[in-house]
């Protein structure tokens, strides 16, 4: 989380796309966006470590929208706004980390310039 705080000044860097599998290979547990089918092991490390980035960048954005979105709904100028509690409630976290992520949420929208409203 920190860690996205700090990139959040830098130019972000566009991970590898995902490759979105189609609904026949997904039903196969052992298919994996195609990485079983590779028999290079210097190819089938660069792919996989590309959808290992990739899925980094990923889950580093959607905490950061976790957190606007957890700040927003605890914004005490809301007149529906939600408490703490109920905030950890929805997410599935415990209030602590709720308290952690609506403060994190609301650097990132006094960072971006926008009202927490958007």
């Amino acid at each position: 989380m920190a860690e996205s705080a700090e990139r959040s000044g830098q130019r972000r860097l566009r991970p590898a796309p995902l490759i979105f599998e189609p609904a026949e290979a997904s039903a196969d547990p052992e298919h994996f966006f195609d990485l079983e089918s590779l028999e290079d092991p210097r190819e089938l490390l660069a792919r996989a470590t590309e959808l290992t980035l990739a899925f980094r960048a990923a889950t580093d954005r959607a905490i950061e929208f976790q957190a606007i979105a957890a700040a927003q709904l605890a914004d005490p100028r809301r007149f529906d706004r939600l408490t703490v509690a109920d905030v950890a409630e929805r997410a599935q976290w415990t209030e602590d980390y709720a308290r952690k992520m609506i403060e994190f949420g609301r650097g990132l929208i006094r960072a971006d310039g926008r009202p927490p409203e958007d």
